[in-house]
């Protein structure tokens, strides 16, 4: 049996913990801890991941440390953080949020952002639709809400940016709430294990309960857990939180923030870590029975007792994936293949309403944020859950099939008897260049590719070693036993690295 990965703790110092070694229950092995000491920290950070031989780094980065960490990745390319690095990408900052649903037409308030002052002054005073809400754009959250402001005319909205100073300016149009909530969606492994409305306190319009907000599991709207899917679905996040705003008029979902950072109920951490456990371990640890659209009942449970319902089974079992965990009697089911498909006219299409950009400074200020496209042979489960019609027992399948096999092309799969033609076209815009390097594999894996087997594995790795590396593709035609039709069929799998 396969051993286990080395997980690791990431802490850092004054920063609240999202988990800890409990919710970590039935893991056999040591769990290490780091922990960052900002400064400059980074190079005894790294060195101890490197000493406590760390594959797996679980924890949120505060966005103040989002850019050392960036870092820190790159000298430490064979730990795996979780979430990753490119997942975290939101948690920095509402400019990060933005990008994130500008990339993937995720729909957003309409939103300006200006690095220039007078600029910003300019619209605000003679463009901008009234009220706006303006929001400190640096931070993972708005910290219950206490940076976020709403301006109802440009005098309000000009007097709060001289006082609070805040660069850039970050301003939205305000949404017209239904029912004057909005809507947080808690997910695992884009699915949606939470949701509940979330509605202002007396005399205030700020839905945080921390400032007198209240909360209810009553009729979530199914539209705003599609977005929630999907914009999990891009981040390819293990877990995920989206607050969701709903239009009065129209109805339509709006993002207003996401982010892997969220305060979550114990149980959730609890249902998240097993489900890590179950990605780590390649399925050898079982999925949590998640009673899912369950939530109104959840609210009404003790959630001392909460924690213990993972470990609980919930009448007959459905299996979670896409499309088969709804119950079927709901008049207003939801509709889960319409998260998934790729096709544009099942994205939220571009309005008015959605996010406009002063010019096309934003792109200039820092990188977009971008998703690596899946390779099979180092892609976790929830990357494979990010699929289109991926079974989470497919995703198992494939996980085993990698165990004697290099997939090279995802035609490889067609071995897999779940798997047909249509369902590989459905995947391939997802899918990355996966041709192996013939000067860096080593001769027991290359023997794992299709098409080459052990003997001639022996013989190209002997050919190798005599004549050094290979400085083109075409070389294997001067090897022995190699003819036109299997040098066609190596040609299309190898490559000769950068």
């Amino acid at each position: 049996m396969k051993k286990l990965p080395k997980i690791g703790f990431l802490y850092l110092d004054f920063v609240l913990q999202f988990f800890n070694k409990s919710n970590f229950k039935g893991w056999p092995d040591k769990i290490e801890s780091v922990t960052y000491h900002w400064k400059n920290d980074k190079k005894r950070f790294i060195e101890e991941v490197k000493r406590k031989k760390i594959e797996i780094l679980v924890g949120n980065i505060p966005a103040t440390a989002y850019e050392t960490f960036v870092e820190i990745s790159k000298e430490l390319p064979n730990v795996r953080f979780v979430p990753s690095i490119e997942t975290q990408f939101s948690n920095k900052s509402k400019e990060n949020v933005t990008l994130f649903c500008k990339k993937f037409d995720l729909a957003i308030p309409k939103t300006k952002i200006f690095y220039n002052q007078e600029k910003g002054y300019k619209y605000l005073k003679e463009k901008a639709s009234y009220p706006q809400i303006i929001k400190r754009s640096y931070g993972p959250s708005n910290y219950g809400g206490y940076f976020v402001h709403k301006a109802n005319n440009f005098k309000e909205a000009k007097k709060l940016l001289d006082e609070k100073k805040y660069n850039p300016i970050y301003t939205q149009n305000a949404i017209d709430l239904k029912d004057s909530g909005d809507i947080r969606v808690m997910l695992i492994g884009h699915k949606p294990i939470c949701a509940f409305w979330r509605y202002s306190g007396k005399n205030q319009w700020i839905t945080n309960t921390s400032q007198g907000g209240s909360m209810s599991y009553e009729n979530v709207p199914m539209n705003a857990l599609e977005l929630a899917v999907k914009a999990s679905k891009a981040a390819k996040a293990e877990y995920w939180a989206c607050d969701i705003a709903i239009c009065a008029k129209t109805g339509k979902a709006y993002i207003l923030e996401c982010a892997t950072a969220f305060a979550a109920f114990p149980y959730i951490r609890d249902w998240i870590c097993q489900y890590l456990m179950w990605d780590f371990s390649k399925g050898r640890f079982s999925k949590p029975h998640i009673p899912l659209f369950s939530w109104e009942e959840l609210g009404k449970i003790d959630s001392n007792l909460l924690r213990t319902l993972r470990h609980i089974g919930f009448s007959k079992y459905t299996a979670s994936y896409d499309g088969e965990y709804f119950i079927n009697d709901k008049k207003d089911t939801y509709e889960m293949e319409l998260a998934l498909l790729s096709n544009e006219s099942d994205v939220p299409q571009k309005s008015e309403d959605c996010m406009q950009l002063e010019d096309n400074k934003i792109y200039t200020k820092e990188k977009i944020f971008e998703i690596n496209k899946i390779n099979f042979n180092n892609a976790t489960l929830t990357d494979l859950m990010t699929l289109y019609g991926m079974e989470e027992d497919l995703a198992l399948q494939i996980q085993e099939y990698l165990q004697d096999n290099i997939i090279t092309d995802s035609s490889d799969l067609l071995e897999l008897e779940a798997i047909d033609e249509q369902m590989l076209k459905s995947w391939d815009r997802n899918i990355d260049d996966m041709r192996v390097d013939i000067n860096r594999i080593d001769k027991d894996n290359l023997r794992k590719i299709k098409g080459i087997g052990k003997k001639l594995a022996k013989i190209i790795s002997d050919y190798r070693e005599e004549h050094g590396y290979f400085k083109s593709i075409d070389e294997l035609k001067n090897i022995e036993g190699i003819g036109k039709n299997k040098f066609a069929q190596l040609k299309s799998r190898l490559k000769i690295g950068e």
